[in-house]
């Protein structure tokens, strides 16, 4: 079995990509290639990162981490592909593993595991509460497999480091070039998601199983400006909007749809409920709400 990963970028900070780049080339295998997919960046980077026979780049003009990942996934040679974040550095037996699990499980098609911090800076104390906004993630040393069940998984693989067939997503080829809803994910400096999400649900959806395998480890590196209160707000204001837009996509949503005149009513009661003005985490956790506010307007 032979192995593509995907690196979509935009705009990237070239030491994060270059130790992203340098994670792949130290695996323990050497059968794999490496797509870096430039979305639309607003300024030349190619002459700055890491050069290697088996990486190439290729441009995706259309704006959105999830339009980046399809074309990476339209150049990709290869059956198994992981995705990679361009701030991701992967422990180097990660492809070498990957593999290994879709050989011994042929009902998997999608796998995930452990997203580990790597801080530029001493985090603050408030942070630890928001590793899920920040694709942090340690779901314990248990390897968890899940079908779909009309409901979203517990265990679902995230984006940074998912590891599918390419076979188990026909289905959701499909419906992006079908002209179905599709979720943009991360466009530009919008901090929306689910695009991943997006992906699990209908491999899932397709007959497919999906699992988390804690031998499957990568480093997220966190830098300094993604600690700040300003952008976790933010974050979970625009993740919170889009969980909500994906969940309706696919009519799992447990909330009913809210009249878009009462959502700054709404906005104004949870300002109190949450108490924002004792301490940033209530703050961040408002703006939480008011995305899902947003999310429901009907």
């Amino acid at each position: 079995m032979l192995i593509s990963v995907i690196i979509p970028t935009y705009n990237p900070n070239i030491p994060r990509l270059n130790s992203c780049i340098q994670g792949i080339i130290n695996q323990s295998i050497i059968n794999w290639e490496c797509i870096i997919v430039n979305n639309n960046s607003t300024k030349p980077f190619e002459s700055e990162i890491i050069k290697h026979t088996q990486i190439k780049i290729v441009k995706q003009p259309e704006q959105g981490l999830t339009f980046a990942r399809l074309k990476g996934i339209e150049e990709a040679k290869h059956n198994i592909i992981i995705m990679v974040d361009d701030d991701n550095i992967l422990d180097s037996h990660y492809l070498e593993n990957c593999l290994k699990i879709f050989e011994t499980h042929p009902k998997l098609g999608a796998i995930g595991g452990k997203s580990l911090p790597l801080f530029e800076k001493q985090p603050p104390a408030y942070l630890k509460e928001f590793y899920g906004l920040l694709a942090l993630r340690n779901m314990g040393d248990e390897i968890k497999i899940e079908s779909f069940e009309n409901k979203y998984p517990k265990y679902a693989p995230i984006g940074a480091g998912m590891a599918f067939r390419k076979t188990a997503i026909e289905k959701y080829i499909h419906k992006t070039t079908a002209g179905q809803f599709v979720i943009s994910d991360r466009k530009g400096n919008s901090l929306s998601s689910s695009g991943d999400n997006d992906m699990v649900l209908e491999i899932l959806k397709a007959g497919w199983q999906i699992g988390y395998f804690p031998q499957l480890s990568l480093q997220h590196i966190i830098p300094e400006s993604r600690m700040t209160v300003n952008y976790l707000s933010h974050l979970n204001f625009g993740i919170q909007k889009s969980w909500i837009q994906f969940l309706r996509s696919h009519n799992l949503s447990p909330w009913k749809t809210i009249s878009p005149l009462s959502v700054p009513f709404r906005k104004f009661k949870a300002w109190f409920s949450y108490k924002v003005w004792q301490n940033d985490i209530n703050y961040i956790k408002w703006k939480g709400a008011c995305g899902m506010f947003e999310g429901l307007e009907r």
